[in-house]
């Protein structure tokens, strides 16, 4: 008898288990708190890019039956997914909107959770066996800048490791001029110089003046 109490415990503790794992979640605070602390990585369908993060729908592990009954009483939202540790320039969104199709698949590693928002590393499939990561690709373009990862401990290791690779992406197009630190052409800040000198500028209001005193 205690022999099958056990394997019954166990079953329940299994089951328990895999409601978790394939439970699809709609709404952040939906998500356990040991997801957000142990960095899960989830796998889900992005649906639109906004201002505030990308909209996307969980896509749970499927367990053949199982998944097929959970299907039909959950319900249905999306996820706000944020950038972690990148705040983004208008040119990073319009790049976003280029490079991701509607319905792609994503994958976002959880780091920390604000309200109704999740701070993740968001990774794109390019090709079977290769992934960007969009945080460190959105940096190294030159579409954003560095900002604090939210949700990490400011003291742990993990912050300081990501916030290294942020910053390498980030100094990849400062030295290469890319994006918001491209900088402008020798010719270009002569000009620039040239037009806001105050003599200059005495100049060409005096030439003004001549032309509409001419056709006076």
């Amino acid at each position: 008898q205690s022999l099958s109490t056990g394997m019954a415990v166990a079953g329940v503790l299994v089951l328990a288990r895999s409601v978790r794992v394939t439970a699809k979640f709609t709404s952040a605070l939906d998500i356990p708190v040991a997801f957000v602390e142990k960095n899960v990585k989830l796998r889900g369908k992005l649906h639109h890019i906004t201002e505030k993060g990308l909209e996307v729908e969980h896509i749970p592990i499927s367990i053949p039956f199982f998944t097929s009954i959970q299907r039909k009483w959950q319900s249905k939202g999306l996820l706000l997914v944020r950038l972690a540790g990148v705040e983004l320039a208008p040119s990073g969104m319009t790049w976003l909107q280029q490079e991701l199709k509607p319905k792609q698949m994503i994958w976002f590693q959880l780091l920390g959770r604000e309200d109704s928002a999740l701070e993740c590393l968001v990774l794109v499939n390019k090709g079977r066996f290769l992934s960007v990561c969009l945080n460190e690709e959105i940096l190294r373009q030159g579409l954003g800048r560095t900002a604090r990862i939210e949700g990490l401990h400011h003291d742990s290791h993990l912050y300081w490791k990501l916030h290294k690779r942020l910053l390498r992406a980030e100094l990849k197009a400062l030295k290469k001029n890319k994006g918001i630190w491209k900088e402008e052409s020798y010719s270009e800040r002569i000009r620039d110089r040239i037009s806001n000198n105050k003599f200059v500028q005495t100049l060409k209001q005096f030439a003004s003046w001549l032309r509409s005193s001419f056709y006076r």
